[in-house]
């Protein structure tokens, strides 16, 4: 029995997992025996594995795939799959994790599965009809259990995405040891709903067009046309929590950044822009300023936009406070920045703690073009390119705004 009247976000019990469609959102339970035999995505999914972030039915060795799962917990700070409901982009990292082994000779095979697959992706339609399988995005549902909640079918790679852009080898280090890993970066298709029956047609070994094959998946085959599930953000107001790490070595990343400009918190303008930078990789030159009779620091930069060939420049000013977790950015900072902006420029304001929810609801109601990029944000971007670490955070610091 096809369960397909079911809502997105509806649990699924145990025992129907293997009658069930994959519907986006949807939580998938795990069982309760207290051993692996509770792994829901075994159950929704035989054949692929009850263990491991790459799990897949058919052998990655022999180019042979026909299914392929993506499971991320959400846990890993120092390798942070991401996914951006706004553009439908997911980024995962691959499963060579740590020194010692080179970047295809994993147990689980998972990086010969992406090389091979972002390969075959820029080949011909036989190609990704044939040598390209489906990937399925679940998360961790719960903090305990085994359940699982579906976000999606995945395609390799991007409508805006370079092929650098879309699987890169990056280099890592433990322990001063030197190791590469993949990123690579997935479209979510716009399907709300994978039946049962192209499953199950697919780990039979069918043809990947036939079982009621998703129209997304069909056009991405046939033309490698993304069809994105773009899901843009309500305005939301977010609370002091959500503004701050809540793990142990975010929270010490965070401090190494205010202890690095203690007693000089004005030259925190300058890391200020580095992580806009990172933020925004399109912005220009940017010039920071000489203090201010109210202590504070402004940069002035410009975002460019369009061709190489024929750019054109939005400017915007950017200010930097350098507080404490225990100190919030208020209205009067705000109000500097709004000041000082001119028609068609923007601002940001970027600070290693939180903004309080009156500035957050004055910048949204009233429509202010300012960017609040706030403690959690910094430390999101940081970890993406690679500093996950206190120590790396540290060097960092040192090496790009040594103390003077």
């Amino acid at each position: 029995m096809s369960l397909s009247s079911q809502a997105p976000g509806h649990d699924v019990p145990f025992d129907q997992l293997g009658h069930s469609d994959l519907v986006l959102d949807a939580v998938y339970a795990g069982g309760s025996s207290g051993h692996s035999g509770d792994d829901a995505l075994a159950r929704l999914l035989p054949g692929t594995g009850n263990q491991g972030g790459f799990r897949y039915a058919g052998s990655p060795a022999k180019g042979a795939v026909r299914l392929a799962v993506l499971y991320t917990s959400g846990g890993e700070v120092d390798w942070p799959d991401y996914l951006d409901p706004e553009t439908g982009t997911f980024t995962y990292y691959g499963d060579n994790k740590t020194p010692g082994k080179g970047l295809h000779e994993t147990p689980r095979k998972g990086n010969v599965l992406l090389r091979d697959a972002f390969d075959h992706s820029h080949g011909t339609a036989s190609d990704r009809g044939t040598k390209v399988p489906p990937f399925l995005l679940f998360e961790k549902a719960r903090p305990k259990g085994r359940a699982v909640r579906f976000r999606g079918l995945l395609a390799p790679g991007g409508p805006t995405l370079t092929s650098d852009d879309e699987l890169a080898a990056i280099w890592r280090s433990t322990e001063r040891k030197r190791f590469q890993n993949y990123r690579s970066r997935f479209t979510v298709l716009d399907v709300e709903r994978v039946p049962r029956s192209w499953i199950s047609h697919i780990l039979a070994g069918g043809d990947v067009f036939e079982g009621e094959c998703p129209e997304a998946w069909k056009t991405w085959v046939q033309s490698r046309v993304y069809w994105p599930l773009l899901a843009p953000a309500t305005t939301t107001i977010r609370s002091t929590a959500e503004q701050l790490p809540t793990d142990k070595t975010g929270k010490a990343m965070l401090e190494e950044i205010r202890q690095h400009f203690q007693g000089r918190e004005t030259d925190f303008e300058a890391c200020a822009v580095a992580i806009w930078r990172l933020i925004a990789p399109s912005t220009g030159a940017v010039d920071v300023t000489r203090p201010s009779r109210d202590g504070g620091r402004d940069a002035v930069g410009a975002y460019v936009l369009g061709p190489p060939a024929s750019p054109i420049s939005i400017d915007f000013a950017l200010e930097a406070k350098c507080y404490g977790p225990g100190n919030g950015v208020g209205v009067r900072d705000v109000s500097r920045l709004i000041s000082r902006i001119r028609h068609r420029n923007f601002g940001v304001l970027v600070t290693t703690s939180y903004f309080n929810q009156q500035v957050q609801r004055e910048v949204q109601e009233d429509g202010h073009p300012i960017a609040l990029v706030c403690g959690r944000d910094i430390l999101d971007v940081l970890r993406q390119h690679g500093r996950t670490t206190v120590a790396a955070v540290r060097d960092w610091l040192q090496q790009s705004f040594p103390k003077r």
